[in-house]
């Protein structure tokens, strides 16, 4: 977690020196422009939004390494993979439904750009589908 903090830190102080490089280069290059016009806004907000969200996921990891009170297992180079959490989580490698939900994505999307009559389809295979993936265990052969 150390070298993901230490590369978002690196990430946020490449994107200030270049978006500063890149807002002076311009007001270099423009000399004749004058006031606000003498700044390219959309690279200049681009960069330094890079930085600051690369300064965001730089703290965060920080603030979370520091909360859990040491190095986890994975974080270890000379851990096994036993060392862990064995237990992940519960998945459904036979389950259709997130097929379904992709699909009805797709209905959606497909639906915003050329027709929208397809919206309420997609909203309507997406309901089934999220209710199915949900309940899947609820009954049948895989019920708990």
């Amino acid at each position: 977690m150390r070298s993901n903090i230490v590369l978002g830190g690196i990430l946020a102080a490449f994107f200030a020196v270049v978006g500063t490089v890149y807002t002076v280069w311009h007001i270099i290059a423009y000399p004749d422009l004058v006031g606000a016009m003498r700044v390219e806004w959309v690279g200049t907000v681009a960069l330094f939004f890079g930085m600051f969200m690369s300064a965001m996921v730089a703290v965060y990891l920080q603030r979370t390494h520091k909360a859990q009170g040491g190095e986890l297992p994975e974080d270890i180079l000379t851990s096994d993979i036993d060392d862990g959490d064995p237990e992940l989580g519960e998945f459904s490698p036979w389950s259709w439904w997130p097929l379904v939900l992709a699909a009805s994505a797709g209905v959606f999307l497909v639906g915003m750009a050329v027709g929208q009559f397809l919206l309420p389809i997609g909203v309507a295979i997406f309901a089934v589908a999220i209710v199915g993936w949900v309940y899947e265990y609820y009954r049948g052969h895989f019920a708990r």
